[in-house]
């Protein structure tokens, strides 16, 4: 099981764990995504893991989890799992788990701008970073590599760590789509500032970029090389399931 990737490798893992069906290994609740069934026996994703009754947990990223679904082993995981043999995978089901963690991820960055925890428009961000008062720093996939490179500048000024790989996340969706989670006009780059909100945005961050293949949200933990390429782990990942 990867480590999450919003955590340094030395920090502790707080909080219950939750065993991946297709790999067997133990991971963090809040790293994991919860799968339930309906009464015809059809599988869902259940990533706020609010579904009532007995749920399976997956730890495996897109491309391993459509492997397993290939080889027909995510059925038999979740046969054993849920104790029946009237199991349901829909054929979408990698894809509906991939939108269900995205949604999930733009709902949060919704709530917390709605509570005022994110700061939005370059010069606000660009002074908040310089003066060390960022948590968190996401770019919009279409931002400008000028403008996310100053803030990414600022944000390693304001944080004592020139010279090093800090720099925020570039997130796989646009200005549109995240402009609508926010309900702002021109959403391109977004900073946080309060610590207790960067962790859960980073959490629900982490599980959707983990899945797709990208690496961690961009926080004050400073990024490393490992597994930054896509599909990294997917790789690694598959060797685990066969």
């Amino acid at each position: 099981m990867r480590t999450p990737p919003n955590e340094c490798a030395s920090d502790p893992v707080d909080g219950p764990e939750r065993r991946c069906i297709l790999t067997g290994e133990h991971g963090p609740r809040a790293a994991l995504n919860r799968l339930a069934l309906d009464n015809a026996g059809q599988v869902w994703p259940d990533v706020r893991a609010r579904a009532p009754g007995r749920g399976a947990w997956l730890g495996v990223d897109r491309a391993a989890l459509e492997i397993a679904i290939a080889k027909g082993k995510l059925k038999g995981a979740l046969a054993r799992s849920f104790k029946s043999s009237e199991i349901v995978i829909p054929p979408d089901f990698a894809d509906r788990l991939g939108v269900a963690l995205r949604d999930n991820a733009l709902n949060r960055l919704g709530l917390e701008a709605r509570a005022g925890a994110l700061l939005l428009g370059s010069d606000r961000i660009g002074e908040s970073a310089r003066a060390g008062k960022i948590s968190m720093l996401l770019h919009a996939a279409d931002a400008g590599e000028d403008g996310s490179r100053k803030l990414d500048q600022a944000w390693r000024v304001g944080s004592d760590k020139e010279g090093s790989d800090l720099r925020g996340q570039t997130l796989p969706v646009g200005r549109d789509p995240l402009s609508k989670a926010l309900g702002r006009e021109n959403a391109v780059h977004i900073g946080v500032a309060d610590d207790r909100a960067a962790k859960r945005i980073g959490e629900a961050l982490d599980r959707w970029l983990a899945y797709e293949g990208f690496n961690s949200a961009g926080t004050a933990c400073e990024n490393t090389d490992e597994g930054s390429s896509a599909r990294s782990d997917a790789r690694q990942t598959e060797g685990l399931i066969g």
